[in-house]
C-alpha cells in the first residue's frame, strides 16, 4: 500500500520535531508548516533547515492565512497537528479550528490528527478548574471536526518521560534527586509513562492503519504503567542507595497550587488529576479504541528502566 504524504504542523516543537523524524523515517513523503513571520528564532530555522536536509518539504502557511492553509493541506493525506496545549508555554488548542476549517473547505484530507497527546480528554468531563480548560478545548476541537465528518484519529499518550520521569513525577522536577523525594499523597496511584521518541512513532504507525481510524489510540506500554513509588524504585535500585521520602497530601498540594498562577495552576490540576486520582490508568479500554503497542509490537518501546539510566 502506498504510504500517505503527512503534513505537520508544529513541527519544530517538543513534540513535533520527533513527529518530522519518524515520519520521514517510516518513509512518508513529510511536508512541514513553516511560519512566515519567524523573525529571527534562528534555532527553528535551522531546525527546518535540517528537516529540508533530511527529505522534508516545508510548506508556508499561517493559521491568520486560511488561504495559505487550504493549499498546504491539498498537498497531503493526512494533517498531524502538535501545537502547544501547556500554558507555561502557550495554549493554542483553539486554534485548530481554523486547520479544521480548512481541511473541511480543502476536502481531501484522508485522516486528521489533532493536538492531544495527553490525557484523553472524554474521560475528563469531571476535571477539576482551571485545568479543566485544556480538556474542554479539546474537545470543542473533537465536536467540529466529528461535526464536519472529518476522518480522524486522536492520540492519547498519557505521560511525556522527559517531564514525569525525569523529575520522579514531582512538578517542577526533571532531573531526578540523588538524595530526596517528595511522594505525592502514598505514591502509589499508577499512571502510564512513555518515551517522546516512542510516542511519535506510535502515532505515525497509525496514520494508514484503518484499525484506528475515527478511534482513539492509547498508549499504554505494559511495563510502563508504574505508581510513583514504583518509579522512584527503579531509580534506587539504578543508583544503588535509598532516597529520603516525605509526601504532600491532597489537601497539602491544592492549597499550595492556589497560591501559584493561572498558567501554574492549569499544569498542576492535571498532575493533581494523575498522580493522585489515578486518571490515566483507571478506566478500561472500550470499543472507541485501541492500545498501540497490542496494535503494533513491531516497535520496541523504552521502559522506563532503560529510559532512567539517562540520567546516571
Amino acid at each position: 500500500m502506498e504510504k500517505s504524504k503527512v503534513l505537520i504542523i508544529g513541527g519544530t516543537g517538543y513534540l513535533g520535531k520527533r513527529l518530522v523524524k519518524a515520519s520521514l523515517a517510516e518513509g512518508h513523503e513529510t511536508y512541514v508548516l513553516q511560519r512566515e513571520d519567524m523573525g529571527v528564532d534562528i534555532e527553528k530555522v535551522q531546525m527546518l533547515l535540517s528537516f529540508k536536509e533530511e527529505g522534508a518539504h516545508l510548506v508556508l502557511g499561517s493559521f491568520n492565512d486560511h488561504r495559505t492553509l487550504v493549499e498546504a493541506v491539498r498537498l497531503v493525506d493526512v494533517v498531524i497537528c502538535a501545537i502547544s496545549g501547556v500554558h507555561t508555554r502557550s495554549h493554542q488548542i483553539l486554534l485548530q479550528l481554523k486547520l479544521v476549517d480548512a481541511i473541511n473547505e480543502a476536502g481531501n484530507v484522508k485522516r486528521f490528527l489533532p493536538s492531544e497527546f495527553g490525557t484523553d480528554p472524554a474521560k475528563m468531563e469531571n476535571a477539576m478548574e482551571p485545568g479543566r480548560v485544556t480538556f474542554d478545548d479539546k474537545m470543542v476541537v473533537r465536536k467540529a471536526i466529528e461535526d464536519a465528518g472529518i476522518p480522524f484519529t486522536y492520540v492519547s499518550a498519557n505521560c511525556f518521560a522527559g517531564y514525569f520521569l525525569g523529575g520522579l513525577c514531582q512538578p517542577g522536577s526533571i532531573l531526578p534527586s540523588m538524595d530526596h523525594v517528595v511522594l505525592l499523597g502514598d505514591g502509589n496511584q499508577k499512571a502510564i509513562y512513555v518515551d517522546e521518541d516512542d510516542i511519535a512513532m506510535y502515532t505515525i504507525k497509525t496514520i494508514d492503519d484503518p484499525r484506528t481510524l475515527n478511534k482513539t489510540l492509547y498508549l499504554r506500554p505494559p511495563q510502563n504503567i508504574l505508581s510513583q513509588r514504583e518509579v522512584v524504585e527503579v531509580w534506587e535500585k539504578l543508583i544503588g542507595k535509598q532516597l529520603r521520602k516525605s509526601s504532600i497530601s491532597k489537601e497539602e498540594f491544592l492549597a499550595t497550587m492556589k497560591t501559584q498562577n493561572y498558567a501554574e495552576q492549569v499544569g498542576l490540576t492535571h498532575y493533581y488529576h494523575v498522580c493522585y486520582e489515578g486518571c490515566l490508568a483507571n478506566f478500561e479500554i472500550g470499543e472507541e479504541g485501541e492500545e498501540a503497542s497490542q496494535l503494533y509490537p513491531e516497535i520496541k518501546y523504552t521502559s522506563v528502566h532503560e529510559y532512567m539510566k539517562r540520567y546516571l
